[in-house]
């Protein structure tokens, strides 16, 4: 198993390329179920979830092409030979049930095992059910998979989801392009990915209105074509690095990175002294007079992301002061604090609350990944911590994170993976 040895204390100085979102990628692939035309993507990331999602939709027939070195335009299409979606392949990553909606909406059924991903929540795929019978499919559980049928096709419903879920509402939007009639979907995500996911479709010749607001109203056609789509910057690789230099006192410049995209994620840094300006076609970044402690409270876009709460934890870690992290998203995401305290953090849990007094500075210790953002940000700690840190379990960091020791290095970092 890999592990990522860090010696810390070293600012960070360069340029870093932004890959594109993954959290785009994927539902961007499995769009490419609804149409036997081919869907060709670029700006792909790198990333083990990618290779999950194509591995998938091969097993449903797609053919998936690699149409550049490096594998960062992917060709998908073609008929659809199976519609199950097999746990051993489903289990290594919950965005599988994306397949869900476009496979039941093409097809008229679907088998799709429950899904798995990282230990961070219970997150139950209810709201993407009951939408989808709102638009008359007729699902069962049974041994742990969704069997999911429609007589004739998906109709148009009106749909309020409960809280705004990315996931059901890539799902339920792309199901709706294909059914009979309108489909509202109201309290629906707002999301970059999901804007983005919006343009693809369009470009395939979906009828969709709302992008962007809580309310999409997508009127059904009888078949979607094929596209060429640029996938959107990765917005959660962007605020990460932009923690990276802020904690280690250096100037980055993170080429691809949208200011627009970061939401309350902009604000909260400036807030903590670390300062953001657009610079051409990147942002470059660089901490100021010290870092403040900063209060957040993750929430739905374009609030504070529950992916970055992991990685501004640490941020305050080695702060001036005091910062409150509330996580009102997923409600076993602090799997990170027990790691950093190792390193010297004063991190004190309560409930959905923690308190991170911040410490003049970490130090280097052997620690261990728990899932894929509590993985980085034991990195972003150890850059900035006094001696080496060891971190194992890093396949967790390779599901989201594209060649993370080589963008490091290239900085000034002193990293690098060895095998244990």
């Amino acid at each position: 198993m890999d592990q990522i040895r860090i010696r810390g204390g070293r600012p960070l100085s360069g340029e870093i390329a932004i890959s594109g979102a993954k959290n785009a990628a994927l539902p961007l692939m499995a769009a490419a179920l609804l149409t036997e035309r081919r869907l060709v993507l670029s700006n792909v990331p790198q990333l083990a979830d990618i290779h999950t999602m194509a591995s998938l939709l091969g097993q449903h027939g797609l053919a998936v092409e690699k149409l550049a070195e490096g594998g960062r335009v992917l060709s998908l299409g073609g008929a659809v030979t199976s519609t199950e979606a097999p746990y051993d392949i489903v289990r290594k990553m919950r965005a599988s049930v994306l397949v869900l909606g476009p496979l039941l909406a093409r097809t008229g059924q679907a088998r799709v095992s429950l899904p798995g991903g990282c230990a961070i929540g219970t997150r139950p795929v209810d709201m993407h059910l009951k939408g989808l019978e709102q638009m008359g499919a007729e699902i069962q559980l049974e041994a742990g998979y969704i069997n999911a049928r429609v007589r004739g096709r998906l109709r148009g419903a009106s749909i309020l989801l409960p809280v705004p879920s990315v996931g059901a509402t890539e799902n339920l939007l792309m199901a709706a392009c294909l059914a009979d009639g309108q489909t509202a979907i109201a309290n629906a995500a707002r999301e970059p990915e999901i804007g983005d996911l919006a343009a693809c479709l369009r470009a395939m010749g979906a009828r969709i209105e709302g992008v962007g607001s809580e309310r999409l109203v997508v009127e059904g056609v009888s078949r979607l074509g094929g596209a060429e789509h640029a996938i959107i910057p990765d917005r959660i690789e962007t605020g990460t690095y932009a923690c990276a230099a802020a904690i280690t006192g250096g100037t980055v410049r993170l080429r691809g990175g949208r200011l627009g995209h970061l939401g309350a994620l902009a604000r909260t840094l400036a807030e903590a002294g670390v300062e953001i300006t657009e610079e051409g076609d990147a942002l470059l970044v660089r901490r100021l007079n010290g870092l403040h402690g900063a209060d957040v409270m993750t929430e739905p876009y374009p609030g504070f992301p529950t992916d970055m709460q992991a990685q501004f934890m640490a941020l305050m870690a080695v702060a001036e002061g005091a910062a409150m992290v509330t996580e009102t998203i997923f409600e076993n995401r602090f799997m990170h604090v027990p790691e950093l305290n190792r390193m010297g953090a004063r991190i004190n849990v309560h409930g959905a609350s923690a308190i991170v007094r911040g410490v003049r500075s970490l130090s280097g210790a052997p620690v261990m990944a728990t899932d894929l953002r509590a993985s980085v940000s034991l990195v972003l700690a150890a850059l900035a911590a006094r001696g080496e840190t060891v971190v194992s379990r890093v396949y967790h960091l390779d599901r989201g994170y594209e060649r993370v020791e080589e963008k490091l290095a290239g900085c000034g970092a002193e990293i690098a993976r060895s095998h244990d």
